[in-house]
């Protein structure tokens, strides 16, 4: 066995100096400095050497650093003679050395962090902070396993064998392992900078193998998905893979069209599941009304909505009152969508879609609202569009298939001289406003009436056509156009072209090359 140690009282031989002590350090700061002064301390005979040389030792230090680097040798010791062993480990013991030494610090041992900052060059406070909360992910991660093994007892029933009673999982527990999860993502994207998605955090999706996007090899453009939105998609594609309709399913869909509202696959997915879940379509319409509100433009969320008063409507067919209803939410949710944005295309759609589908074409809030429309923005072409077609489209009073620009015979006298005066009242108000001039035209077409009906209203409205400098005076260009086919149609051919040729010489200029192409169809 070695010696024991004499401590610092031991005396070194006659004749033999001292051996000489390390230079004092300073106190360290860094995880790198503490290493070095921990080997430099375990180590001083060696700290000397390399920085002062072996040479720099005395005798006593020599034969002492010598026998160090031997004792350190297990198998070398073992080939001594018990007797060299003995005058080994008590040399060393004189000497007073420490026997063990510390690991040489390598460079690159403590690694680098998510920031590529090696660790080393840590303070200490900042690594004690940092092996502190790889403890703590540690600890979570085992209770993390924990509440997997509890899970798995109780999705397969079985019992305690102490108390006999079948395990279970609270909803307690699954909100613990969602705050304990949420904990370790934090805990992964500050130590290593790993990002731990939202799917893979929530316990209720454990289950689900997500099938990511496979890129083609070699493809020219591939798209750099959002990750969240990237983790979203891959656990839709193993849902619906299975088709499995359930209300996590649900709230998936709900959570990628917020994302991307346009992903038409997304949508469609969601109406399945509507249909197998038997949500209440009031319920889905409310949602979808939110929806529809902060993404104006979305063309899929009218086509869903389109879907659902298909699927709707037939429980309600029976229920007349029940319809009325439907018909004033609907129509007060538009009201609101088009007091946003009164030209969007999609409600409008939407509109006509719903007009049919109810039957609401002598509906009086439909009308009214129509008209208020107008009243407010005599511009509003889609107003003037959605009008004719609530006029014109009506199957009672209309028939059945008859193209927009056609003469429908069915459609009474008094309908179309009605429209006649209302949209002539319109164009007094702006002469200038073209939805109204054709929508006068349309009139006209459907009532097979000629254009000289209103021959005397519109000659109201360009007088003087080609007198001098001063004193022609035209309110609108629009009734110029209509002239021209007016006295066209009348066989007034010189009208016509003079009513053409001011328009390309002064009252339309931008558009002279129409005008004179138009002048010319006159000739043939």
């Amino acid at each position: 066995m070695p010696a024991k140690n004499k401590g610092e009282t031991s005396k070194a031989k006659a004749g033999e100096t001292k051996q000489q002590a390390p230079p004092q350090s300073s106190q360290p700061r860094t995880v790198r400095e503490l290493a070095w002064q921990r080997y430099w301390t375990a180590n001083p005979l060696q700290k000397i050497v390399e920085e002062k040389g072996y040479g720099s030792l005395s005798p006593t230090d020599k034969r002492t650093y010598l026998s160090l680097n031997l004792a350190r040798n297990t198998q070398e010791v073992e080939q001594l003679s018990k007797k060299g062993q003995r005058e080994l480990w008590k040399q060393l013991s004189d000497a007073n050395v420490p026997l063990r030494s510390a690991v040489r610090p390598k460079d690159d041992q403590w690694g680098r962090d998510k920031d590529g900052r090696d660790i080393g060059d840590y303070t200490l406070e900042e690594f004690a902070a940092y092996e502190q909360k790889k403890l703590r992910l540690n600890h979570l991660r085992l209770e993390s396993r924990l509440f997997e093994t509890d899970r798995a007892w109780a999705t397969s029933e079985l019992t305690d064998s102490l108390t006999g009673k079948v395990y279970t999982l609270s909803e307690g527990d699954i909100e613990a392992e969602k705050k304990r999860r949420e904990e370790m993502a934090l805990l992964n994207e500050e130590l290593y900078g790993t990002t731990v998605g939202s799917f893979a955090k929530d316990p209720e999706w454990d289950d689900v193998i997500p099938i990511p996007l496979a890129e083609p090899e070699g493809a020219l453009a591939v798209i750099a998905y959002p990750e969240d939105y990237a983790e979203a998609m891959s656990y839709l594609r193993a849902v619906m893979a299975v088709k499995e309709h359930t209300p996590r399913c649900l709230r998936l869909t709900e959570r990628i069209i917020d994302m991307n509202p346009s992903h038409y696959t997304v949508w469609l997915y969601r109406f399945d599941i509507v249909k197998a879940l038997n949500i209440p379509i009031p319920d889905e319409l409310l949602w979808l009304n939110e929806v529809s509100l902060e993404h104006l433009k979305n063309y899929q969320i009218w086509n869903h909505r389109q879907l659902l008063m298909d699927l709707y409507y037939p429980t309600l067919e029976s229920d007349k009152a029940a319809l009325t209803e439907l018909a004033k939410s609907e129509h007060s949710f538009l009201a609101e969508m088009l007091r946003k944005d009164t030209k969007n295309y999609h409600v409008w759609s939407y509109r006509q879609y719903l007009v049919q589908k109810l039957e609401l074409w002598d509906w009086p809030d439909e009308i009214q609202s129509i008209e208020s429309m107008i009243d407010e923005d005599v511009r509003n072409n889609s107003a003037w569009s959605h009008r004719f077609f609530l006029v014109f489209s009506n199957p009672a009073q209309t028939t059945a298939g008859s193209h927009a620009t056609e003469h429908d015979p069915k459609v009474p006298e008094s309908i179309i001289d009605r429209e006649i005066s209302y949209t002539q009242d319109k164009i007094n108000m702006a002469p200038q406003n073209q939805s109204p001039w054709n929508y006068l035209r349309g009139v006209l077409v459907k009532g097979g009436r000629p254009l000289q009906t209103v021959r005397e209203f519109v000659e109201g409205f360009a007088t003087d056509l080609g007198e001098e400098e001063g004193k022609e005076r035209v309110r609108s260009s629009h009734a110029l156009d209509l002239l021209a086919d007016i006295y066209k149609e009348a066989g007034e051919k010189e009208k016509a072209d003079l009513c053409l040729r001011r328009l390309a010489e002064k009252w339309d200029r931008i558009r002279e090359g129409y005008w004179s192409y138009r002048r010319r169809l006159l000739d043939g």
